[in-house]
């Protein structure tokens, strides 16, 4: 230790000594002296005794003066009977007459007297006998939505909380709960009113927000979960006509990760996006709505079935809400407006069975198509000494895949590695087993194929080829990353929780930039393996269709794509998002870090 570390935590400088007693211990050893060493941890080490140590304390601080502002005016008055002055005099009479010193002591007297709370106008005190079961709610209109909706019960015709969205204001003030029977607001009586009247009143009123509600006992606010989702579907709450509430959805992309923070909605569950600092949560479809309404687009338009179109998820035509359903949130507001005589579209109760059938390449379409992709939960996955991700390549044949593995590989070839593929042809004189191939029988690679140990095969001019998954394992515990561009059949094979891969989509630029790179680079056609020819149009078109199908059937599994324009844009990019998954903790399945 030398003497910059003198001051360093007691705790932690013995627990170093006694970890340099350590004989064995490998890399977690080596990790941990880092750790341990490192002055970013001693100053969070001090920063938390600190708190502690003023935690423990008996004694609180409490303001001296709560009108140091009228002190102030007083000395001045006083300056001003003094006829004699001195230059400190003139020097502290500027000082106390300058409008930034005097705001500080008028804030200071706010805090010394809490007069920062709001100024609440009194509680009505003209309430009738029946009415010991009310309870009065003021809220403090501004800018930020009351979030909470209400609608018209069915059974009683009354109007109710619909539901209070988490981390907004009604729900901060811990005073209005869903199911609480709304009976006045601002002293209006809403018997007999609809919830459009209600919205009216509410946008007219400002200041202070006055309701007279009967609490709906037994249904607190519930506590917010803690899951998290990635969205494998984009939505915009403007373009669904059957939202309870327009201005309190949320709109996300496919891709973004959301905080789900209430599930007790089947239809319409609340999240917040991962990251914003907005805490007022918004309406999503829930999982199972949107399974329903995938499901019901595919019924309508059976074309989607065949992967050749990304899937629309333009709604259905029936309604989910109620006419009586609307927001009671601020700002201008539309209330719901269903079709008329409309039915609840595809209800929990009734949503179609999903075809649950095992993996089997044989039938790898009809399992492709039974995917309903809608949210996968997930998880942070930190890197650790030991954890190597593999990267996978995937996308069209003929979209430059392979050459983006081969060019990643030689810009550091001892780090990134790719698996040696197996082979049931003969073995050329020129070749050394293990290095270009490893060759075996047939009989030995249709055994291993049937015992599920190959991660993809195939078969050309009656040799078998293949991609053992012991050697992608044995690549892995090595410490070093193995980079695959296997047939996109094989990411179910591949997307495991024992290794647990970072599959990039590598995506065709328009066809026409696709024509136009490609024959500006003079490149050769990956589609005929006898000659050496350039691209015809119709295989650029089918390098379209394809990549499209992929990105149809597998695109929820992708966690990155890169557009395949420029080459070397390309591998820039892949470069940095290889680093990065080795670099930062990103999100994975959940099932993943379990």
């Amino acid at each position: 230790m030398d003497s910059a570390t003198d001051n360093w935590d007691p705790a932690l400088t013995r627990l170093l000594s006694s970890l340099k007693e350590v004989q064995s211990g490998g890399e977690d050893v080596a990790f941990l002296n880092e750790l341990l060493q490192s002055r970013q941890l001693n100053a969070l080490v001090q920063v938390h005794n600190k708190i502690v140590a003023a935690q423990c304390k008996d004694d609180k601080f409490f303001p001296l003066l709560s009108n140091a502002m009228q002190v102030t005016l007083e000395v001045l008055e006083m300056f001003g009977n003094v006829h004699t002055v001195s230059k400190e005099f003139e020097e502290l009479l500027i000082l106390l007459q300058k409008p930034h010193l005097q705001a500080i002591l008028c804030t200071h007297d706010a805090v010394a007297q809490k007069d920062y709370y709001p100024h609440l106008p009194d509680i009505p005190q003209d309430v009738d006998d029946e009415e010991e079961t009310v309870k009065i709610v003021q809220l403090v209109k501004s800018d930020e939505p009351l979030g909470a909706t209400i609608k018209t019960d069915e059974e009683t015709g009354k109007i109710v909380i619909a539901r209070v969205m988490h981390g907004g204001a009604a729900d901060r003030s811990g005073l209005i709960h869903a199911g609480d029977e709304v009976i006045e607001v601002n002293g209006i009586s809403v018997e007999n009113k609809t919830p459009a009247d209600v919205l009216s009143i509410l946008q007219s009123s400002e200041g202070t927000i006055t309701f007279k509600l009967v609490p709906s006992f037994g249904k607190g606010g519930s506590r917010e979960s803690k899951v998290r989702v990635r969205a494998l579907f984009n939505y915009n709450s403007s373009e669904d006509p059957y939202i309870p509430c327009k201005e309190a959805g949320l709109n996300f992309k496919k891709g973004d990760i959301l905080h789900i923070v209430s599930q007790d909605d089947a239809y319409w569950w609340q999240a917040r996006r991962e990251g914003d600092r907005v805490m007022r949560a918004g309406l999503i479809p829930s999982r199972a709505l949107q399974e329903g309404r995938i499901i019901h687009e595919r019924q309508a338009d059976p074309q989607t079935m065949d992967g050749e179109r990304r899937l629309s998820l333009q709604f259905g035509k029936p309604a989910l809400c109620s006419p009586s359903q609307a927001n009671s949130d601020c700002g201008p507001k539309t209330p719901c407006s269903p079709t008329p005589n409309a039915t609840a579209l595809l209800p929990c109760k009734s949503l179609p069975k999903v075809k649950k059938i095992i993996y089997d390449i044989k039938e790898n379409d009809d399992f492709d198509r039974e995917i309903i992709p809608t949210y996968e939960e997930v998880a942070r996955l930190y890197p650790r000494p030991g954890l190597v991700r593999p990267i996978v390549l995937v996308g069209a044949p003929g979209v430059g895949r392979n050459e983006l593995r081969r060019r990643l590989i030689a810009t550091d070839p001892e780090k990134y590695v790719t698996p040696v593929p197996y082979t049931s042809r003969a073995q050329k004189t020129s070749e050394q087993n293990g290095k270009e191939y490893v060759f075996v029988t047939r009989e030995k690679m249709e055994q291993d194929i049937s015992d599920g140990k190959f991660i993809e095969h195939g078969e050309y001019k009656g040799n078998l080829y293949g991609t053992s998954a012991e050697c992608v394992e044995t690549i892995v515990n090595s410490g070093r990353v193995c980079v695959l561009s296997p047939h996109w059949q094989a990411l179910k094979m591949l997307r495991t929780p024992r290794l647990r891969p970072y599959i990039v989509f590598i995506k065709p630029p328009t066809l026409e930039k696709l024509i136009k790179t490609r024959t500006a680079a003079n490149a050769r056609s990956t589609f005929d393996k006898e000659c050496s020819r350039a691209f015809t149009e119709e295989e650029f078109t089918d390098i379209i269709r394809s990549s499209n199908r992929i990105n149809f059937l597998y695109g929820y599994m992708f966690d990155e794509e890169i557009v395949n324009e420029d080459l070397a844009a390309a591998l820039t990019q892949l470069l940095k998002m290889a680093w990065r998954v080795q670099s930062e903790p990103l999100w994975v399945p959940a099932a993943w870090v379990q």
